[in-house]
């Protein structure tokens, strides 16, 4: 996998196809692969280049000690747009990923020519700075909490029921998860770094074309959260789906898919 050195910290992408440049933000505690099975061929057949990476905290990009501020990674992805030369380019994030992504469409409009943000917030509340917390305290106690119970408590978190009563997609995820236990200070500092003040009334000032993508059963980021942002951002898209949890993306790719090419499409 190529490496690129950002602010002092090597991170690790990969691109995938020819056409306009895509970039894919991911989620905390998971590899830039986690696009691989549904995202990426599927944007690569509709035209786009898709590059991937690591955050910093997620091997092989360097894991550097924490705590981590959502400002340097989205400084990190500024610098992987540079690095690529592919600005301005389009840009999807999910999670702490969209979080990343539309702080980038603010404050480098240069980079940024359209930004979809799926399951994103701009304010949290008490619950979920401390879920965020909760789950970097267990990603630092390491071998102290049980594998098993890792993996059934992350299912909770990321999948909606409809999908966890879905035998074959629960033994799935059960062995995926129970294979490779997201530990560790590296995935710890990034869940912290979505702890942070209210940064909604900034999204005010995102100019390029926008789109909010909420999924109807996420705990994590509730569609609530993800229709404040694309409120305050002008002439933000606002889509919500149905019968998914905060990882719809994997839940649900094909209508994932479906909604973020037909937006890519029209501002590519």
């Amino acid at each position: 996998m190529p490496i690129a050195t950002v602010n002092g910290v090597r991170i690790s992408y990969r691109v995938h196809g020819e056409g306009a440049p895509l970039l894919l933000i991911g989620p905390a505690a998971s590899p830039a692969a986690v696009w691989d099975r549904y995202q990426v061929p599927d944007l690569v057949r509709a035209g786009f280049q898709v590059i991937t990476f690591d955050l910093r905290g997620t091997s092989p990009s360097d894991v550097p000690p924490g705590p981590y501020t959502l400002e340097e990674l989205v400084s990190d992805a500024a610098g992987l747009i540079g690095h690529l030369g592919v600005s301005p380019c389009l840009v999807a994030g999910i999670s702490i990923g969209a979080m990343i992504a539309q702080e980038l469409a603010r404050d480098h409009p240069d980079l940024v020519g359209a930004v979809a943000l799926m399951a994103t917030r701009g304010r949290s509340d008490v619950f979920h700075d401390a879920l965020a917390q909760g789950i970097a305290s267990a990603m630092r106690a390491g071998d102290a909490v049980p594998v098993a119970y890792s993996a059934v408590a992350t299912m909770g978190q990321l999948f909606a029921l409809e999908s966890l009563t879905d035998d074959k997609f629960a033994q799935d995820w059960l062995t995926t998860l129970s294979l490779f236990p997201q530990r560790g200070e590296g995935f710890a500092a990034q869940y912290e770094a979505t702890v942070t003040h209210d940064r909604l009334p900034g999204l005010s000032d995102v100019r390029c074309p926008s789109l909010v993508v909420a999924f109807a059963h996420d705990i994590v980021m509730p569609p609530a959260m993800g229709r404040a942002v694309a409120e305050v951002i002008p002439d933000c898209r606002f889509e919500l789906l149905e019968g998914c949890g905060h990882f719809g993306f994997l839940e649900r790719p094909e209508e994932v898919n479906r909604v973020l090419v037909d937006f890519f499409r029209t501002t590519a």
